[in-house]
C-alpha cells in the first residue's frame, strides 16, 4: 500500500496513494493511519486526490480513523474525485467530515483557525 504522512505546520499531512479504498486495502490502511497519529498533533488532514472508488469497507475504515482520533483532534478530507465525493454526499457523511479541495486549502483554514485563537 502506498501512503505517506508527514508534518506540515501544526498537522500531520497523510496521503494515500492508492486508486481504491476498498476492503483489501482498508485493514492495512487503518494500522498505517493510526501508527501516523501523535498525541501532541491535533489536526490530520487526509489527501484521498489519487483515490477513485471508495466502497463500505473504505468508509468504515473512515469513519473508525474519526472515531479513533476522538473529539478533541480534528480530522479533514481533501482531493476527493467527483465518484468518491458522490459516496459522501449519498451517505451524508459530507456532514460529518470536513471537506475541503486540496491540502493547501486544508492548511490555509487551520492556519486562519490558530491565527484566531491567538
Amino acid at each position: 500500500m502506498r501512503f505517506t504522512s508527514e508534518q506540515v505546520g501544526g498537522a500531520i499531512v497523510m496521503t494515500l496513494g492508492e486508486r481504491r479504498l476498498d476492503g483489501l486495502i482498508a485493514p492495512e490502511f487503518r494500522d498505517a493511519v493510526r501508527e501516523a497519529v501523535r498525541p501532541d498533533c491535533n489536526l490530520y488532514i487526509l489527501d484521498l486526490s489519487a483515490v477513485g472508488f471508495v466502497d463500505s469497507a473504505g468508509v468504515g475504515a473512515l469513519v473508525g480513523l474519526l472515531k479513533f482520533l476522538g473529539r478533541e483532534r480534528k480530522m479533514e478530507l481533501c482531493g476527493l474525485k467527483p465518484t468518491v465525493r458522490k459516496i459522501f454526499r449519498l451517505t451524508r457523511l459530507e456532514r460529518v467530515f470536513a471537506i475541503r479541495d486540496s491540502k493547501a486549502a486544508c492548511l490555509a483554514a487551520a492556519e486562519v483557525a490558530q491565527k484566531a485563537a491567538s
